[in-house]
């Protein structure tokens, strides 16, 4: 029987040679995972595996992803910002995507590779899933291919880091050594609280446990006798789990692991010898046309990213992050990298970074923040992120990485910060950035902002940073901007009132004449503006009037953000609040309910109401006199309402 064996294994082995033209890529993809990692410097990590990895590959130490997962898996997928795709930079959103534009694991299927997904898609837009796909599912595996000698593009995910092992159901194996949470480090912007402690050690644990499965999968790739042929990625999706991680633009949330091997047969391909640490910056639209330079398919004009290895590598100076609406909670927030600079534009800084994100309040970190906010116990150091935002952020993330040290306002960084202004504005008009358009715009999607003189988005993008400066000095041109024939423009500058609160009784005129705007989202706005300004009569009718309207959900969620963000004062209306929420319920049935952001929203302002539910008390801070930007500030109370100047 030997010489059959011989024979089989010659067999296998020619046919291994004919695949060794075009390198296999292997995909590792953990959800939700940030750089605590041996190989990252992390003295409490256990992850051998990883660590392995990055010894014989390399490690890039600025790689970062969009703060959540199916905005940043839009941007895997496509090799393109979802930004650029309305409403895809939204959570749950489904993206336009006209031809040519694709799933890039369809050009490789083209050449003849077996591309196999296991088993999150998540990509926030309708791509075809059987033409980028030879199979997605829960059992797809390298090995389905037909022959042995098809090359393959295979991606593994890994929920074992998801958020959602911070809501724990079951514990972990008794035979696992645990992470002793008295030995974890709490970064300064997080309160100390047994809550927080125990969750970074169960992360830590689950990171553990995320090494030994994908120890298994590489020990798999051996066994096939595939390892030699093949180019191997770890990364995380977003950034991690712990409270002021995901969903948020400082490098907790956007800052993810990124490690490459390179077998010597590929090694040519590499960006850097074994053990090499590149520092150069990249982002998950370099992913696809990496891709492509390694396998050798012609990398199509419309992506947006650079490869940053294989035979067309270049590097990046900047990369680029968004934060618009995450789940039924509406937020805008642009960030700029560089290898060491973080750049951050709030363009709601009235709003609180924390908001009462129904998922996101499953973790008991952030019940155990809330708490301590409610009792008054927040130190200026935590108060930070539980209040309101300051316009602008610069950080240097080398001498300050957990970002606390808000450096935007200093005179010795001027020229630093008008860099990064100058790359967020050349960025926005290169991407049409949707973000600067109203959730249900008829100018969302590629196709309809790349219109020519549809979208004026170097008019919308200064008005916008008009309205986000909080300076009063601005309002004259925001008065005249309300009057704008385009849409975007009159949004942000009614916006702008709402920021300024108060201070904007100037525009209470125009503000009156924006309640019978042509756009719903308009009139919205200025509803909340005026209500800023006390004229909740005024403003009530038309929140009502779009939080009953069945056809457009995007609107009514729109509606049901600012009649939340009222708080008490939005108790007259209580009874139509519950009939409201009485339809909704008949016309979408009880299941529907439960998972319509709106829904969710709605049941949650009217539980604030009738005193089942806390609401969310914020920090007053007091603002350096200097810089209306300055996040160094100091806590004077502690006051529930969001309303107050």
């Amino acid at each position: 029987m030997n010489w059959i064996t011989n024979l089989l294994f010659l067999l296998l082995t020619l046919q291994r040679l004919e695949a060794s033209d075009h390198p296999n890529i292997l995909w590792l993809v953990s959800e939700d995972s940030t750089t605590l990692l041996g190989c990252y410097g992390d003295p409490l990590a256990k992850t051998p595996t990883l660590d392995k990895l990055a010894s014989d590959g390399v490690l890039f130490e600025n790689c970062f992803a969009q703060p959540v997962c199916a905005t940043s898996r839009f941007s895997l997928i496509t090799g393109t910002f979802a930004a650029s795709f309305g409403p895809a930079q939204h959570m749950r959103a489904e993206g336009k995507i006209p031809p040519p534009f694709l799933g890039f694991p369809a050009l490789l299927r083209k050449m003849g590779y077996y591309t196999s997904n296991n088993d999150k898609t998540d990509y926030n837009a309708a791509i075809e899933i059987n033409e980028v796909w030879n199979e997605s599912s829960n059992q797809a595996h390298w090995r389905k291919r037909s022959e042995l000698s098809q090359p393959f593009f295979s991606v593994f995910n890994y929920m074992i880091s998801h958020e959602s092992c911070l809501f724990p159901k079951v514990d972990l194996p008794l035979d696992f050594c645990a992470t002793d949470p008295i030995k974890v480090r709490i970064p300064p912007y997080q309160p100390d609280t047994p809550e927080i402690r125990s969750d970074w050690a169960r992360y830590y644990d689950h990171l553990a446990l995320l090494d030994q499965q994908i120890s298994v999968k590489l020990e798999e790739l051996k066994n096939d006798g595939l390892a030699d042929d093949t180019i191997i990625f770890y990364y995380g999706d977003n950034g991690g789990t712990l409270p002021r991680s995901k969903r948020f633009l400082q490098a907790s949330g956007t800052h993810v692991p990124l490690i490459m091997y390179f077998p010597p047969k590929w090694q040519h391909l590499a960006p850097a010898l074994p053990g090499s640490r590149v520092k150069n910056p990249v982002s998950f639209i370099d992913f696809a046309p990496t891709v492509l330079s390694l396998t050798g398919v012609k990398i199509p004009g419309f992506f947006q990213g650079r490869p940053f290895a294989g035979s067309e590598a270049r590097a990046n100076e900047f990369v680029f992050c968004t934060r618009d609406r995450m789940d039924e909670r509406y937020d805008m927030m642009r960030s700029v990298m560089d290898s060491r600079w973080l750049y951050i534009r709030n363009y709601r800084p009235d709003l609180p970074y924390v908001q009462s994100l129904n998922y996101m309040f499953k973790a008991r970190g952030y019940q155990s923040w809330a708490r301590m906010a409610r009792e008054g116990k927040l130190t200026p150091a935590t108060a930070q992120f539980w209040g309101e935002k300051p316009s602008e952020e610069l950080y240097d993330r080398i001498a300050d990485p957990d970002n606390v040290n808000n450096l935007s306002s200093e005179p010795a960084h001027r020229e630093i910060l008008a860099r990064m202004r100058a790359a967020l504005k050349k960025h926005t008009l290169e991407i049409f950035d949707n973000g600067f358009l109203p959730e249900s715009s008829s100018l969302e999607g590629y196709t309809n902002s790349h219109k020519a003189n549809k979208y004026p988005l170097e008019r919308v993008f200064e008005i916008a940073n008009l309205a986000s400066d909080r300076n009063s000095d601005n309002l004259p041109q925001l008065i005249t901007a309300i009057n704008d024939p385009s849409e975007p423009v009159r949004w942000w500058a009614v916006q702008g009132c709402t920021i300024l609160g108060k201070k904007a009784k100037p525009a209470e005129v125009a503000l009156r004449r924006s309640l019978a705007d042509e756009s719903g989202a308009v009139q919205i706005a200025a509803a909340e503006a005026l209500a800023r300004l006390g004229k909740l009569d005024e403003a009530f009718p038309v929140l009502l009037h779009w939080i009953q309207c069945e056809n457009d959900i995007v609107l009514a969620l729109q509606s049901s953000n600012v009649l939340d963000r009222l708080g008490e004062l939005a108790r007259p209306i209580l009874p139509t609040l519950k009939l409201s929420l009485e339809a909704v319920g008949k016309s979408q049935g009880k299941r529907d309910m439960g998972e319509n952001y709106f829904v969710t929203l709605l049941m949650h302002t009217i539980s604030v109401l009738e005193g089942r539910t806390q609401a969310l008390n914020y920090p007053k801070i007091i603002k350096s006199s200097s810089s209306n930007k300055d996040l160094n500030a100091r806590i004077i109370d502690i006051k529930p309402d969001n309303f107050s100047d």
